[in-house]
């Protein structure tokens, strides 16, 4: 009962009338096309939330990056940094680098293989933003034909009506076909907005990869400006000296 009184007064009590006296089919499609919306506004919301707040945290790691002298001190505190993706995209390259020894002594054998470990750890994190987008292009490619469908249904049914009766005037007909396209109405309802959020989020999230591109070439400077002053400590140190 709430329920109806709320849609009643969102939506119009017309419409809610209009709906409740639709065809079993019709209230099918509605039903479908209401789960559509549900699912896509779900997926929408969270993947808004998960971009403004990587979005945030991204910058706040790029400067700590910045202004850390050492890897090592980078990655004591990247962690605190998520959901932004490009910590995933130095954990990539700093495991690499430790790997190769660079935490120990500072001189890497093969900056090439952390370049590839973060382009790796780019595409995974790509990967997980990614994840369900998906179901907002099926929304907005399925949903207007849903709603097409149920429409052709539902005139379908308003004509073989006028026929059964005999009453082949337009005021007969007009309730018929306005009921079948609340169908149409629901069915562009929900795809519009999946359809104008999937090129959103889609634009936000190809711009963290070439962020996390950019990000790649900056770790790598700043692996490549360790490694003289390694040579000079090695140069340095009282066994090195003749």
């Amino acid at each position: 009962m709430h329920v109806f009184l709320l849609l009643t007064i969102v939506v119009g009590g017309e419409i809610v009338d209009l709906v409740g006296q639709t065809g079993v089919v019709a209230k099918f499609v509605l039903l479908l096309l209401l789960a559509f919306s549900l699912i896509s506004w779900a997926i929408i919301l969270s993947k808004w939330s998960l971009l403004r707040r990587a979005r945030v945290q991204s910058g706040r790691f790029v400067r700590a990056f910045r202004k850390a002298q050492r890897l090592q001190d980078v990655g004591a505190v990247a962690e605190q940094f998520r959901p932004s993706p490009l910590v995933g995209v130095f954990e990539g390259g700093f495991e690499e680098y430790r790997r190769q020894g660079g935490v120990s002594s500072g001189m890497i054998k093969n900056p090439t293989a952390i370049q590839r470990a973060m382009q790796i750890a780019n595409s995974e994190e790509l990967t997980r933003f990614e994840r369900n987008l998906p179901w907002l292009a099926i929304t907005g490619a399925a949903t207007p034909f849903i709603g097409l469908f149920g429409t052709v249904w539902g005139i379908i049914d308003a004509f073989h009506g006028l026929g059964t009766a005999g009453a082949a005037t337009l005021r007969a007909v007009a309730p018929g076909i306005s009921e079948a396209l609340i169908t149409t109405a629901a069915g562009l309802a929900a795809a519009i907005p999946a359809v104008i959020a999937y090129n959103l989020i889609g634009a936000s999230i190809r711009e963290f990869a070439a962020r996390g591109d950019d990000f790649a070439m900056e770790m790598l400077n700043a692996v490549e400006r360790q490694q003289p002053q390694a040579a000079y400590s090695a140069a340095e140190a009282p066994g090195a000296r003749r």
